[in-house]
């Protein structure tokens, strides 16, 4: 907000006939509306209506900045996906909304066993999407909020799985399992939807994951086309790193199914799943620190405005 100009008072040093109404209309320039020259109406209300002013000139540029930051926020930060269908059930129902982090893989970090990631579609895996319902003016709206982040994007062609293998990992599921991963069996009955065998109805393996892949899978296993499903085409089912958006980290929303989404013991039990440590804790790190800099720059403005004081 600019410093308001407020029209001079009389004063305890001014003449006593001007506080008595001795200045006249047609005596002194300016009478009839005051000093300046301006009508300024019943007290107040000049600045009033310089607030008024103001608040709408300075409206768009709020706005805009708050554009601005969700775009940030969306590309280097965190993003909430919406899950579209039962592939993840009983973990994620459709319709969740989950909060996806996007800070730690710009510090090197990469998916490891247990986690729940978003990722592109490597090519092939899905069908081409829907167009979206509704009329020009509420496609574009739309758009422009997925753009920034706000609301799912209808042009995203993303999956969510569970990574059950990194790169350098053999992995394999036979009969009715269970998976083994570098030989050890995972208990998946934590996260498997009930009444699903380990395979699903699709055994695999020996499978031997390359370099900078993973391979994935819906905890639903009977209702997933996910890497099982897709050994036919390049890279024989397993997703490059390169197309993972983030982690899952939260279920968001609705508020009664609030709750992170963190790695099973098994993997843990058997020493698959790496500590959070390295860039992870660097990355939170320099995630709290952003908000407590630009806090504290406020707080140096606000304190320098009171220091200059009102300006006439």
């Amino acid at each position: 907000m600019g410093d308001l100009v407020v029209g001079a008072r009389s004063g305890p040093g001014e003449p006593e006939e001007a506080a008595n109404g001795a200045d006249r209309a047609g005596e002194r320039p300016g009478a009839a509306g005051g000093r300046d020259g301006r009508d300024s109406g019943p007290e107040g209300s000049g600045e009033h209506e310089e607030r008024q002013r103001s608040f709408w000139k300075e409206l768009p540029i709020l706005i805009g900045i708050a554009l601005i930051l969700a775009l940030l926020i969306k590309t280097f930060l965190v993003q909430a996906f919406s899950i579209p269908s039962d592939s993840m059930q009983n973990t994620l129902q459709r319709g969740d909304r989950v909060l996806v982090d996007k800070l730690t893989p710009w510090f090197g970090s990469e998916p490891e066993r247990g986690e729940v990631v978003v990722f592109h579609d490597p090519g092939g895996w899905l069908t081409a999407a829907p167009e979206p319902e509704g009329n020009a003016v509420s496609t574009a709206f739309r758009n422009v909020l997925g753009f920034v982040g706000l609301m799912p994007s209808s042009e995203d062609q993303d999956l969510i799985k569970r990574v059950i293998a990194i790169g350098g990992d053999t992995v394999e599921c036979s009969g009715t399992g269970p998976v083994r991963v570098n030989g050890k069996a995972l208990d998946e009955k934590a996260y498997v939807f009930p009444g699903n065998t380990p395979c699903g109805d699709k055994p695999f393996g020996p499978v031997k994951i390359p370099a900078d892949r993973i391979w994935v899978m819906g905890d639903h296993r009977q209702d997933s086309m996910d890497s099982r499903y897709h050994q036919d085409l390049p890279g024989g089912g397993t997703v490059p790193v390169d197309e993972v958006v983030g982690r899952a980290v939260v279920i968001a929303w609705p508020v009664d199914r609030w709750t992170t989404l963190s790695v099973p013991d098994t993997f843990e039990a058997n020493g698959l799943a790496a500590p959070l440590v390295g860039a992870a804790p660097a990355a939170l790190g320099l995630a709290g620190a952003v908000p407590l800099v630009l806090w504290r720059r406020r707080k140096d403005q606000v304190k320098a405005r009171e220091e200059d004081g009102p300006r006439g």
